[in-house]
């Protein structure tokens, strides 16, 4: 996909959310033809990413720190501490879901109000569960994580999930902060990267790897991986 043969749009530059010390301008796919789920699985294999019902590209004028990652599925190899979470997190019961329930609210209320208290979604509210989650642009899938005990099942955690027509792309997870040891985070990315197994889709997307950002480096951990980097995506395997 040519970006020139769209309408596209350029943010202002404003303070970068990730990097205090830079400044950050997006690119816009404002274009009518590019809202439908073929056009923006087109985008994401352009390193595009979204938020809502908007897809965007990081187009910053003195950084590129922000690329696009997705993993190579069919090649994908467990390291040892994955293969931990696995057995440890094997017990809970994985359930899926077409739509955004209302339900999950009060889990994602708990996630944002406790382990996002500096970042622009604090405090969290329902308009923007909704406009933040859901999307036009795709099939949706939520992955829903429960637990069982005495009889009663608990929802701990839930992976948002874009289905593109060549893969799935991880948007968001939120989980029950009493389960934190558990690392929920790590397990969503593996109970995705099994439902592409199932469905022999070849990538899932995790968005953007950001090395120097401490909450954003730990997607780099998937092997073998590629990351879109100036126009192309390079490949990365296990050393």
């Amino acid at each position: 996909m040519n970006d020139t043969s769209f309408k596209v749009g350029i943010t202002h530059t404003f303070p970068c959310s990730y990097l205090p010390e830079q400044e950050e301008r997006l690119l816009i796919a404002v274009d009518e033809r590019l809202q439908n789920s073929r056009s923006y699985s087109l985008l994401m294999s352009e390193g595009f990413r979204r938020s809502g019902d908007q897809s965007y590209r990081p187009h910053c004028p003195h950084c590129n720190a922000c690329q696009s990652i997705r993993v190579l599925v069919d090649k994908f190899q467990l390291s040892k501490s994955q293969k931990r979470s696995k057995k440890r997190n094997g017990h809970f019961i994985i359930k899926y879901s077409s739509e955004l329930k209302s339900s999950y609210y009060p889990l994602y209320e708990l996630y944002i109000n406790n382990c996002h208290q500096d970042g622009s979604m604090f405090p969290a509210n329902f308009q923007q569960f909704q406009s933040f989650l859901t999307s036009k642009l795709s099939e949706q899938l939520f992955i829903e994580t429960w637990h069982q005990e005495n009889d009663e099942e608990k929802l701990i955690c839930v992976a948002v999930t874009d289905v593109l027509t060549n893969g799935l792309s991880a948007v968001y997870t939120f989980y029950d902060v009493d389960y934190k040891a558990h690392g929920l985070g790590v397990f969503s990315i593996l109970t995705q990267i099994d439902y592409c197994q199932q469905l022999a889709l070849p990538y899932l997307y995790l968005g953007y790897q950001i090395n120097a950002c401490a909450k954003m480096n730990y997607k780099n951990r998937y092997f073998p991986y590629e990351k879109f980097i100036s126009g192309h995506w390079l490949l990365t395997e296990k050393k």
